[in-house]
């Protein structure tokens, strides 16, 4: 599906980012336990968490901002599956720290692109630092080779920047292989299964990996009319914009008439009731691809 920009969309938020200039091409296309045992932890070695580096406001402001469409390498590539998470918000920018956690690599911003609370999701608590998801990209697929590149990143945070949310009851599973997206319960059951239209062959949609639900708008200009488009913190592994445009190949959920079959450049299609169910779900809720 051919994609217009993700800031005309309707409302008073969006209309002050237009005029910021700040356009892009859109992407469209508690237990804490891994879901694959044994796989080692994205965290560094299991000695003593190291002590929190001293990081002021002026330092934390000249990080890149670790947002859709930046690369940033001081990231840590993650490839799991999760199947429960901690939501929080920001006190103020935090510094995010890589996998030694003795220097600054990036910052989240204590509010996103849609100017609201940014959505953090914790992994992990290590004495006083959280592993989070981060929604931004560790490298190109286009320098990343045959490997192709993590449609997911990691970061550590001091746990003082983090003030908790409230926490999703449920997850969401896309399955590659049925083509269906469901809503799962903490416990582990279906609560709402739908059909889905998945990435193509030449532009899949990741399998094997969590990401979460970053935000969500209405951008009738993206021909999804007033379904509001689901944004993850996924990223496309095999092409840098599959999509066109500066927006990071991100991979979001979003409605379509055609909602079967490997027909995206890795976005997932669902109907109407499909994007209901999904926005009805909070913010930080996990999205797992299978």
């Amino acid at each position: 599906m051919r994609t217009r920009t993700i800031w005309t969309a309707a409302g008073a938020a969006l209309a002050v980012l237009a005029a910021a200039g700040l356009v892009t091409n859109a992407f469209l296309g508690g237990d804490r336990t891994a879901a694959a045992p044994g796989t080692p932890p994205a965290s560094g070695p299991a000695s003593a968490a190291p002590a929190v580096p001293h990081v002021d406001a002026a330092a934390v402001a000249k990080l890149p901002e670790a947002q859709y469409s930046a690369v940033i390498a001081g990231l840590m590539p993650f490839d799991r599956t999760v199947r429960s998470d901690t939501v929080f918000h920001l006190t103020a920018d935090a510094p995010l720290f890589g996998a030694h956690r003795d220097e600054p690599v990036a910052r989240l911003a204590a509010r996103d692109f849609m100017r609201q609370p940014t959505t953090v999701v914790g992994l992990e608590r290590d004495g006083d630092w959280e592993l989070v998801l981060t929604p931004a990209r560790q490298q190109l697929p286009s320098a990343a080779g045959t490997t192709g590149a993590a449609a997911q990143t990691a970061a550590w945070v001091p746990v003082r920047a983090l003030r908790k949310a409230a926490t999703p009851r449920s997850r969401i599973v896309i399955s590659t292989t049925d083509q269906t997206v469901s809503v799962v319960s903490a416990a582990g059951a279906t609560l709402q299964r739908f059909d889905a239209g998945v990435g193509t062959a030449d532009t899949p949609t990741p399998t094997n990996v969590t990401g979460y639900l970053e935000q969500r708008y209405v951008d009738p200009t993206q021909g999804t009319g007033d379904h509001p488009i689901q944004l993850t913190s996924l990223h496309s592994g095999v092409a840098d914009e599959p999509y066109g445009g500066h927006d990071g190949g991100l991979i979001g959920l979003h409605w379509n008439a055609t909602t079967s079959g490997s027909v995206s450049h890795g976005c997932v299609r669902l109907d109407a009731e499909a994007v209901a169910a999904v926005n009805s779900l909070p913010l930080g809720t996990l999205v797992t691809v299978q």
